[in-house]
Order: structure tokens, then sequence, then C-alpha cells
């Protein structure tokens, strides 16, 4: 079973060099990087030119726990950080993104997150 694991990060690590390859983020349009865990995720919008990091959120920050009630389901979480990501891009004056799946499959969670930063009013 552990070689079946590593394999599936191999493959992951393959398609995140391949996007990675065709996207890039710049000053006007940043990279809307998203890492999915077993438990968490993460969001981050990464300027490539100047190799920085602009605003980053994940459901691990501690006042990301007030804007949720119990019994949120993981998806749900995702769609709040894409939300707070969302905002916090606009608060900044970003309102055209790339998107990064970051090797991961364009849907569930990962989909859930820019379902959420385009309801904040990110231009994908």
């Amino acid at each position: 079973m552990r070689y079946q694991y590593k394999s599936q990060l191999d493959a992951r690590r393959r398609r995140h060099l391949r996007v990675r390859a065709k996207v890039s983020g710049t000053p006007e349009r940043p990279r809307l990087n998203v890492f999915r865990s077993s438990a968490h995720i993460y969001a981050q919008l990464i300027d490539d030119t100047a190799s920085k990091t602009l605003v980053a959120a994940s459901d691990v920050e501690a006042d990301f726990a007030s804007l949720l009630t119990d019994g949120t389901t993981k998806t749900d979480k995702a769609k709040a950080v894409g939300k707070l990501i969302g905002e916090r891009a606009k608060e900044l004056g970003v309102t055209a993104v790339v998107f990064d799946r970051g090797g991961f499959k364009y849907h569930g969670r990962v989909k859930a997150v820019a379902d959420g930063a385009r309801e904040a009013g990110l231009d994908f």
C-alpha cells in the first residue's frame, strides 16, 4: 500500500509541473494556487515575476474558525477559503487571476475554492 501512495504523489507532482510550465502569475494577473491536503485547504495569490506571495488564506487560520459553524463539510470550508482569498485580493486591487489547480483534479474542494473566489469578484 505504501508504494501506491508514492506513485499517486509522484503523479500529482508530474501534473503540477505540467500545469506550472503553462501558467505563470504577473503583478497585474497573479496566480491563484490551491493546495489540498486530506484535512485542510490552502490558497495563495502569487506574483511569479517577483517570486512573492501577495495574499494567502486557509482553513487553519485562527480567525477563519469564527466564520463557520459546526457541521460544515470540507467543501463548505473550501468555498469559504475561496471567498476569503477573493476578498483579500480585492483589498489589494487585484480583480483578475490565473488559476493553478496544483496538479489536483478540478473537482470537489478545488472547484469549490474557484467558485468561492468567483463569487467574491475575481475573474479567471
